[in-house]
């Protein structure tokens, strides 16, 4: 039987009534409750022994309560902490590639886009992209997030329960994809008129595009207006179908082959959601700008998916599993729009200064948001079960327990490890496909900032996430833009931070796209 809903907040506010616990409590669980396909035996456990229970802290009975109360949730318990740590990096290394790969992929991409004729014609193109795919990628995000926890908590193990979560998880993504994208299009609109044309885009996790070539411009704002309007959220909410349909098939797969959704979907999500978004902006927007002339066609495509975001909203509304998500998650989406334009403030300033930064910062943003973005996953599976409540879960009363396993600080230090060959292949690859020379001592002093700012993201994530719990916030919504946006700040000042010690130091970097490019000028101007 699928579990009966209530109200997340309810759960949430029930849920600090329950046994305090503190961030110390939880050292001593399993950050994410193992794989259900299992081969090895559960641990017993007899309700009336309270012999080894009785060690326990309150903090440690409310977090290891549902590991008896729920059947589903009697998970097999961990051998060791090197069990435990060895399988959390075999994977998220390999995602953590990937995402990575992902990441130098959509800066390129970008680098192609911002020179097509929509954008040189629509300047607003170009400032609306950093604000959509920062909006854009938390939205998968919080999908990858409250689907992980929900395949943890056994709630897509039923069917119908499955195929309720994921649908009314689809819809509601439809409606927060209109909406953002809407919001992004008047952020970037008023930043038209406010900023002057030389000013870059306002925040970014991407490295920042060149400045598109005068020339081709509407006659009308408004007509700029419909044309950036129509293409966000045309891009926006057809990404959203896309990758959203991808993340739930992906997480379900996850469930069936035994691995844990937590160690894989937020940063992919994060990762293909700038990819995927990134290029149907740059194909929307190459054939909506035709329409330029008749911007009737552009405010007829924006009605309609006002139309369907309207539809999508009253579906979230009939599904008893999502539908108090309506009113929550907004206010961390926006303030990290907010967190982000600091960053793009920074990279404005040192963009241009500083040979390869760009580049860097596609590392320096990524790398750590998706690292943390694996632990905010975990922490909030676990916070969920310790009172047993998902968001459609009633809370059921804490008992002891004599399941013990490794301190989620080994979770956070195999994370942080894992982290350093993903920022070597980072660095190393780089160099293979011509894109920056540096020299070694540059490297090392890139590779450290990197691993602080990767320590930093997982500091950021463990704390954030309890705080936000004890605020009865529900992690799964509020924790990953804020975690997204703070860690985008921290990595571009950092970035700053080392290459203002490479400039003490003497060292140069070189972007060797661009000296063969001054090469070829040079070339022509003596012919």
């Amino acid at each position: 039987m699928p579990p009966h809903p209530t109200s997340s907040k309810t759960s949430l506010a029930s849920s600090s009534t329950e046994e305090e616990f503190e961030m110390s409590s939880l050292q001593e669980v399993v950050v994410t409750p193992n794989p259900t396909l299992a081969t090895r035996n559960y641990p017993t456990f007899d309700e009336e022994d309270d012999d080894n229970s009785s060690d326990l802290d309150e903090g440690d009975r409310a977090l290891l309560s549902n590991a008896q109360s729920s059947p589903r949730w009697r998970e097999k318990a961990p051998e060791s902490a090197w069990s435990t740590a060895k399988g959390t990096a075999l994977e998220t290394l390999p995602t953590l590639l990937f995402t990575t790969v992902g990441t130098m992929l959509t800066g390129e991409l970008l680098d192609h886009v911002s020179r097509s004729r929509a954008m040189t014609s629509v300047n607003e193109l170009i400032m609306i992209i950093p604000v959509m795919l920062n909006l854009k990628g938390n939205l998968e995000m919080n999908l990858s997030a409250r689907l992980g926890t929900a395949a943890n908590m056994g709630d897509l193990d039923d069917p119908s329960a499955r195929r309720s979560l994921i649908l009314g998880n689809l819809a509601l993504l439809q409606v927060q994809a209109s909406v953002v994208s809407f919001i992004a299009a008047c952020f970037s609109f008023l930043l038209s008129i406010i900023i002057p044309d030389e000013s870059s885009s306002p925040a970014t996790r991407a490295p920042r595009p060149a400045k598109p070539l005068q020339g081709g411009h509407l006659d009308s704002k408004m007509d700029e207006f419909f044309i950036v309007a129509s293409c966000a959220m045309a891009a926006t909410c057809l990404s959203a179908a896309i990758l959203g349909s991808f993340m739930c098939g992906l997480i379900v797969l996850c469930r069936k082959l035994g691995r844990d959704p937590d160690n894989i979907a937020p940063p992919i999500a994060a990762c293909l959601g700038d990819l995927v978004t990134l290029m149907l902006f740059g194909l929307v927007a190459a054939f909506l700008i035709n329409f330029s002339s008749a911007p009737i066609f552009p405010a007829l495509v924006i009605l309609l998916i006002i139309g369907g975001g309207i539809s999508c909203a009253f579906i979230v509304r009939r599904n008893q599993y999502v539908n108090h998500l309506l009113r929550e998650g907004w206010v961390p989406l926006f303030s990290a729009m907010v967190i982000t334009s600091g960053s793009g403030i920074v990279l404005d300033m040192f963009v241009e200064r500083y040979e390869g930064y760009a580049l860097l910062a596609i590392a320096f943003a990524g790398l750590p948001g998706g690292t943390g973005s694996i632990l905010v996953s975990r922490l909030s599976t676990i916070l969920h079960a310790s009172t047993g409540v998902h968001e459609n879960e009633e809370i059921r009363k804490p008992e002891t327990s004599s399941v013990q396993g490794p301190s989620t600080r080994i979770v956070m230090l195999t994370l942080f490890v894992v982290g350093i060959p993903v920022e070597i292949f980072f660095l190393v690859s780089l160099g293979v496909l011509g894109w920056l020379e540096t020299p070694v001592l540059f490297s090392v002093l890139a590779l450290g900032f990197l691993s602080v700012a990767v320590g930093i993201s997982l500091v950021v994530a463990r704390y954030l996430t309890t705080i936000l719990w004890r605020h009865k916030l529900d992690p799964d919504m509020c924790a990953l833009p804020i975690h997204s946006a703070l860690m985008d700040l921290a990595g571009q000042l950092l970035l700053v931070s080392c290459f203002e010690l490479a400039r003490l130091m003497g060292l140069k970097v070189t972007q060797k796209k661009h000296k063969k490019n001054k090469k070829k000028h040079s070339d022509r101007r003596l012919s």
